[in-house]
């Protein structure tokens, strides 16, 4: 049997997709911005002086000599405060992480009415547009130096940043699961437990271990103000010129941060 094919079938001109123009036009005006916005930027920020770091290149290496040669000789007591900022980050991760789930539930827009999600969004903006430095220098006068000051910050500043996470997840959901627990007669609380938290809850865990990751590094800096750990330590030794012993913290300070990063990414890949 052959195939009989009809004239024209197959010499019909396809239809031309146009070009959108106006995707393209907003495309050429955020670079364009973008362009503007850096070029109004350069003055203030000091941009012409990037030719300093050739012409005091020498001192740099100078000042950078004194870090060459690492002194372990106190590592046992390094290692020791490393740990304990490793505890700052991890308790301030933690609690933030748990604060931030009924933040991030309310401040997304297709959760909560707008009467409740402006009000926690400008909650969580103020929280997360303090530097931790801040927070930190608020809570060592408010409950002394040490470590539960860096606790304190991290938590504060870290809930802002997790629940704009967690809402922008939430706000990404599949909504006919929850339609379809709704459409049973659920609670408004049951639609939240059963319907959205299994759908976002691996990217929340994600999120919350990549900002421990950031914490740890954070806790470092706190410590220069008093909130403990080895941050403390480091610019005890930095601002007495023992830059051996400096240049041992810090390379303990790398050799954590990595592991951390690792371990990290193994336990994301088994949420997501």
């Amino acid at each position: 049997m052959t195939q009989t094919t009809h004239i024209g079938e197959t010499d019909k001109p396809r239809p031309e997709i146009g070009r959108d123009w106006t995707r393209d036009a907003w495309t050429a005006v955020t670079w364009i911005g973008l362009a503007l916005l850096l070029i109004w930027s350069w003055a203030p920020a000091e941009m012409f002086r990037w030719t300093y770091l050739f012409t005091d290149a020498g001192n740099m290496a100078q000042y950078a000599a004194g870090f060459s040669h690492p002194n372990f000789g106190e590592g046992r007591y390094y290692l020791q405060e490393m740990l304990v900022t490793i505890q700052i980050a991890l308790w301030g991760t933690f609690l933030a992480a748990v604060l931030a789930v009924p933040f991030g539930i309310l401040s997304a827009s297709n959760m909560a009415p707008w009467y409740i999600v402006q009000p926690v969004r400008r909650l969580m903006d103020l929280f997360r547009s303090i530097h931790e430095l801040v927070y930190a220098v608020l809570f060592v006068v408010a409950v002394g130096l040490g470590p539960f000051a860096g606790v304190m910050a991290l938590f504060i500043h870290t809930t802002g940043i997790l629940a704009k996470l967690f809402s922008e997840a939430v706000e990404a959901i599949d909504p006919r699961p929850v339609e379809a627990i709704r459409a049973t007669g659920a609670t408004r609380l049951q639609e939240v437990i059963f319907g959205v938290v299994p759908q976002v809850l691996p990217l929340w865990m994600s999120y919350a271990l990549y900002r421990f990751e950031s914490n740890v590094r954070a806790a470092t800096v706190l410590g220069v103000i008093g909130a403990g750990g080895i941050g403390q330590v480091l610019f005890e030794s930095i601002r007495g010129f023992y830059y051996p012993e400096a240049a041992a913290m810090l390379i303990i300070m790398l050799v954590t941060v990595s592991l951390i990063d690792v371990i990290s990414q193994q336990l994301r890949k088994l949420f997501l």
